[in-house]
């Protein structure tokens, strides 16, 4: 019993020593304890004030499957995407396909958080929460239970802004994220596997996290508040109560916390709400450079810091860039006096400027340094970017350009065509099997470089009523057929 004793007090001379209390006799820790003791209430605080902000959402959809075999050809392969098809099942093995049952529809349940950013019901919370929902049903703190409808989405940066009614409803305030420091506590709220009102807190690990793989625009907060699946959509908060960033994903290898969330930062989640609100959309700025980080022997080269900068590496034709003068080569130093790190950082930077704007970039060419000033374009308006046809639409199918990075990642060569970004589920080219990541070399026979080609080489679709693609994945490639009929 003594033994045991003596390691328990062991045990907590050095937990006392670790977090920096005094050891010496009880009577001397009350310092430290009260210190202790308005930290805990400055956290009560934060989330006395912010929890009734925070609601549980709920999505449901409705998911038809219409397949005669339940998913399986009649040979045990799966055909979860119906490729064998009566015709091709009659006219390779002579087999006559049974009469097709009647599509059967169920319904698929998911849940997240959000947070009440004004009185009037406009809740702030992610694109993988709501995006695809038919219906979105609001739980406020006090029990109430309100229909959502979707005001606007924004699966390039994961953020959704969807909206109840009301009046006078508790809501969290925007707070800065751009002055949060590593190391600076944070507080998470949400409704991890569905525990509402969960509080967990931690730190600011890092910022500026991007290359993560969640979104095209990154930006994250990373910290060790505890986040669960269910906290997506739910405010990371400073310790004035102001939501610093908007909870989106965990890095883990079980499926649950590890010590590693992310939040997208508020100041971009800020601008993209604005957008969607007022026009259902959001615009980027463009303008028209592949880069890539500063290698350091070209650093060393030019005398330059590490994470300086980022190396043009190609300008799109007939581009902004193309326009002012930049070239392959140069390096970007500096936007508007700000200090460019990363092409992830330089991306999203130039995303949120508004297009027609003037900026002034610092590049560094052939030695010396200068300035050019040019115009930001629309992303909307480029071939770069590109607009989302409506037969793409109906087609249930996005692509992207194929960047040298992409390329790098999926094994492909660059310029040999366009990357699928997204696909409808239910949709014509997820009937067909068409993933995310599969390359598009041609549409009806036409070679595309680009979103403009692919969305032009479409456009004889719309009387055809059918579009060929040449499709490229991993070991193999095929033509496949799509139908609008």
């Amino acid at each position: 019993m003594e033994r045991r004793r003596a390691s328990v007090l062991l045990a907590c001379f050095f937990l006392f020593s670790i977090i920096g209390l005094p050891v010496e006799s009880p009577a001397e820790t009350g310092n430290g304890l009260e210190t202790l003791r308005e930290t805990s209430k400055a956290f009560t605080a934060v989330a006395n004030k912010a929890i009734p902000a925070v609601v549980f959402v709920n999505v449901e959809k409705i998911i038809e499957v219409g397949s005669a075999y339940g998913g399986r050809s009649p040979f045990g392969f799966d055909d979860s995407h119906g490729f064998f098809d009566e015709d091709f099942l009659e006219r390779f093995f002579g087999y006559r396909q049974p009469r097709q049952r009647a599509p059967r529809k169920y319904q698929e349940r998911g849940q997240g958080s959000g947070f009440i950013i004004s009185s009037d019901g406009y809740i702030l919370t992610n694109n993988h929460v709501v995006g695809e929902a038919d219906t979105i049903t609001v739980t406020l703190q006090d029990g109430r239970k309100l229909d959502a409808k979707v005001v606007g989405t924004d699966p390039k940066s994961d953020v959704a802004v969807i909206k109840v009614e009301g009046k006078n409803l508790p809501k969290i305030e925007l707070g800065d994220s751009d002055a949060l420091e590593i190391g600076e506590w944070v507080i998470a709220i949400g409704n991890p596997f569905g525990l509402d009102a969960t509080v967990t807190v931690g730190v600011v690990s890092a910022k500026g996290r991007g290359d993560v793989g969640i979104a095209d625009y990154e930006d994250f907060i990373q910290t060790d508040a505890a986040i669960n699946p269910g906290n997506s959509g739910g405010p990371l908060l400073n310790l004035e109560g102001k939501a610093v960033g908007l909870n989106t994903a965990i890095f883990s290898r079980s499926g649950g916390y590890m010590g590693i969330g992310f939040a997208i930062p508020i100041n971009m989640a800020r601008h993209i709400k604005e957008q969607l609100v007022e026009t259902g959309k959001v615009t980027r700025g463009y303008l028209g450079v592949y880069m890539e980080p500063v290698k350091p022997e070209l650093a060393e080269y030019f005398d330059l810091k590490q994470n300086q900068g980022v190396s043009v590496n190609r300008i799109v034709p007939d581009s902004p860039a193309a326009k002012a003068g930049l070239k392959a080569g140069d390096i970007i130093m500096e936007m508007d006096g700000r200090k460019i790190d990363s092409p992830q950082q330089f991306k999203n930077a130039i995303a949120m400027v508004e297009p027609g704007t003037e900026i002034s970039l610092l590049i560094y060419r052939d030695g010396k340094q200068m300035t050019k000033k040019l115009e930001v374009g629309s992303l909307s308006d480029s071939s770069f970017g590109g607009d989302v046809s409506e037969i793409s639409l109906q087609l249930g199918l996005q692509v992207q350009p194929l960047t040298d990075d992409l390329a790098q990642q999926f094994g492909y060569e660059p310029d040999e065509g366009v990357i699928v970004s997204r696909i409808t589920q239910g949709g014509v080219a997820d009937k067909a099997g068409i993933l995310p990541g599969m390359l598009i070399e041609s549409v009806n026979r036409k070679n595309v470089r680009s979103v403009a080609e692919f969305n032009t080489a479409l456009e004889e679709t719309a009387k055809t009523r059918k579009v060929l693609l040449f499709i490229k994945y991993e070991n193999f490639a095929q033509y496949v057929v799509l139908s609008l009929d």
